[in-house]
Parts: C-alpha cells; structure tokens; sequence
C-alpha cells in the first residue's frame, strides 16, 4: 500500500464518501482516463477517480466534452477499473446518452455498468433530467449529480463564466441540489460557483459536495489530473493549483532521447543483445 494512504486502505464506496462527510474528513477526487495514470493516482491516495467527459477534450483534443461517445466513455471507463482498487470510481454519462428520455437514458446507464465494471456515473442538471436520475436510481445505479457550470451545456450557457451569481440561478441550483439528494444521489460536483453559495449547499445538505473552483467550504475538491500535474498548457483558472510541471520534464526527457538517438549514443553496449 502506498505511503500515501494515511488512513483507511479499504474500498472507497458511496457509503464511506457520506460517512467521510459526517466526521469532517475531506475527498480527494481526480480525473484519469487510462490504465496507466489511474494506477498511478489510486496508489497515491485519491478517494474517488472520474472517467470524466473531458477525455474530449484531454485525450481528443476537442475544443468541448460533446463530441465524445459512449463506446469511447465505456473505453476510458474500462481502461481505469481494470486499474484502481481503492479509489471509487465514477463515470461520466456522455452528452446525449441521458436526455432524450429515461428509458434511453437507463439503457445506456445499464450499458456503462456492465461493459466498464464502474462503480457510479455521473449525470450534469437538476429538474430537467430527474425523470432519467429516477430510473437510473430504480435500475440500482448510484449518481452523483453535478450542477453550477456543465460543460455539456456550454453551447447553451455561450461561456465559461463563474455561474449562480445572481439570486435567481443560485436559489435554481440549491433546489436542484435537494431535488437531487431527495432523489437519492450520494453525491454532487459544484464547478465554477460562488464558495458563498458553495458553502451554503454543503451545509443544508447531508450527501458530500465535490467542488471545482467552489471554494474551500465543500466535503471534497476534484481536478483534471492532466492540468494539476502541469501536463498542459494555455489553461490557469483561478481554480487550479499546478503540483507538477510534466510538460516541461516530458519535453526534457523527449529531448534528451532524440539527442542521444542522434549522437548515436542510445543504445550503448550494456542496452543490446
């Protein structure tokens, strides 16, 4: 077990991120779409891992999460869980997969589940998608909800703005907030709110709130493992602390390669057969 593990090495389950609320213990949750990065990450002490929907745009490189699909969502999916054996790990329920209708929208929750091995999904909006929450719930598949900035909306919001500044967006997203936790969801993401507002939907709110740029008052934060680790570049929102600068110590060692591939200095006596 990693060194990084301070505490309990058992399973992370929806159960133990309420139970970790109720004693006041923080989440750490991060990003990961391979085998590779989510070993690493899992090792190292995460609580919860999302095979999220910016895979569009992390390993694709779209300019937005719309484009990708449910083969490739269940792909990433599958790559991380065969991976992880701490962390709980959720996936994002691609734009399109769950808005149409809930028939549609559990038939492909279903599909998740069986193909990935997953433990959660994760679905963006309150009201509007509560008839496919519902049915996904009823199928026995737990959601974390995730509310504030939803990148699958970006078309429709024109903007990635702070969201809920004003009184009636921010009262929305605390009704949605408890429509989704009476609906049975044991977790939400807030992403890009006012902490202000943040705080006040962690405390009228016994399932944990996960926060991306919502402030210090909320049960847990998550990042996009490629940008906390400084992979990439021409992205600093407020938000994101770098803990690492990889793009710089890839490009080095890339380089360093190539120029002892070109000096012919790579391979040496001692690295053939």
């Amino acid at each position: 077990m990693s060194k990084y593990i301070v505490d309990d090495p058992r399973k992370v389950t929806t159960h133990r991120l309420i139970e970790m609320k109720a004693k006041g213990e923080k989440i750490a949750m991060l990003t990961a779409y391979d085998y590779t990065m989510a070993s690493i990450i899992d090792a190292a002490g995460v609580d919860a891992i999302l095979v999220g929907d910016s895979a569009s745009n992390v390993m694709a490189g779209n300019v937005t999460t719309l484009p990708i699909t449910l083969d490739q969502m269940i792909y990433h999916a599958k790559s991380v869980v065969r991976a992880v054996k701490r962390a709980i790990v959720v996936v994002d329920m691609p734009f399109g997969t769950y808005q149409v209708n809930a028939d549609e929208a559990v038939k492909n929750a279903i599909r998740i589940m069986k193909e990935s091995h997953a433990d959660a999904l994760k679905l963006e909006g309150g009201e509007e998608i509560l008839p496919s929450v519902r049915k996904i719930l009823d199928a026995g598949i737990p959601i974390m909800g995730h509310l504030g900035l939803m990148p699958q909306s970006i078309n429709k919001f024109g903007t990635y703005t702070v969201r809920a500044r004003d009184e009636e967006e921010a009262n929305k997203l605390i009704n949605d907030a408890k429509l989704l936790q009476e609906a049975g969801c044991f977790a939400i993401v807030l992403e890009k709110i006012p902490a202000t507002l943040a705080k006040r939907v962690s405390e009228n709110l016994d399932i944990p709130i996960i926060g991306i740029g919502a402030g210090a008052d909320v049960d847990g934060q998550i990042l996009v493992c490629a940008d906390m680790l400084g992979m990439t570049g021409g992205f600093s929102p407020r938000f994101l602390r770098r803990y690492a600068n990889l793009n710089d110590v890839i490009c080095d060692a890339v380089g360093n390669y190539v120029g002892d591939v070109k000096s012919k200095n790579f391979p040496n006596e001692k690295e053939q057969y």
